[in-house]
């Protein structure tokens, strides 16, 4: 952590910020540290949720970095259960991935309860019919993901994520399962971007020194 924390000092004069990057305030070590799926990459995990409006308007900023990601990283996305009304948007968002679906639905979906306000964020129900019509499936096998077997362990999972990593609220990053940043902490959501090339840079230089 310390060698991150000079190094980022050294960054200040020449990084364009709207906010200062100061260690503690625009990014910290996780609260414990979290094992990543991963081994010998460095994984950037996003914590969003569906009902979020501010996970709407970063989705654009990390699907563009997501799409230039080196060889030495993994990029996931995991919708986090800090409250139980966001169950629905978490369970909708699993059920894509088991239906094949979530790289084809998951921007439309976003857009669905933000821009066209067609799907409640609160609505399971919603969620399922929504996914139903736009995947083209039937609305029993899209229930049928929604209650899958492995439905619970990722469920529990994601609500483990967002308390290890001491995140206060979405969108939050979880870099090498062990720094923390978000949109918030940034100062906006090219801050975070910038921010967290800076971490990855920095993780990848500490794991050749090792």
């Amino acid at each position: 952590m310390k060698k991150l924390i000079t190094t980022f000092l050294i960054l200040i004069s020449t990084a364009l910020w709207a906010v200062e990057p100061r260690p503690g305030e625009n990014f910290k070590q996780t609260k414990e540290v979290i094992a990543t799926d991963s081994p010998g990459k460095i994984e950037v995990v996003e914590m969003f949720w569906y009902g979020c409006i501010h996970c709407f308007n970063f989705d654009p900023y990390i699907d563009k970095w997501a799409d230039k990601l080196p060889k030495d990283v993994v990029f996931k996305r995991v919708p986090v259960i800090p409250r139980k009304d966001w169950m629905p948007m978490a369970k909708a968002y699993f059920a894509l991935e088991t239906l094949g679906l979530d790289h084809k639905l998951h921007e439309k979906l976003f857009d669905a309860v933000h821009k066209e306000k067609v799907v409640d964020p609160y609505s399971e129900l919603s969620a399922i019919n929504w996914i139903a019509v736009h995947g083209k499936k039937d609305v029993g096998e899209v229930k049928d993901a929604f209650n899958s077997f492995s439905m619970n362990s990722k469920l529990s999972n994601a609500s483990k994520l967002f308390k290890s990593a001491g995140a206060t609220g979405v969108p939050s990053l979880v870099i090498d399962g062990k720094y923390l940043t978000s949109t918030t902490m940034a100062g906006g959501e090219k801050n975070a971007i910038e921010l967290l090339n800076y971490i990855v840079d920095n993780v990848r230089k500490d794991k050749a020194k090792q």
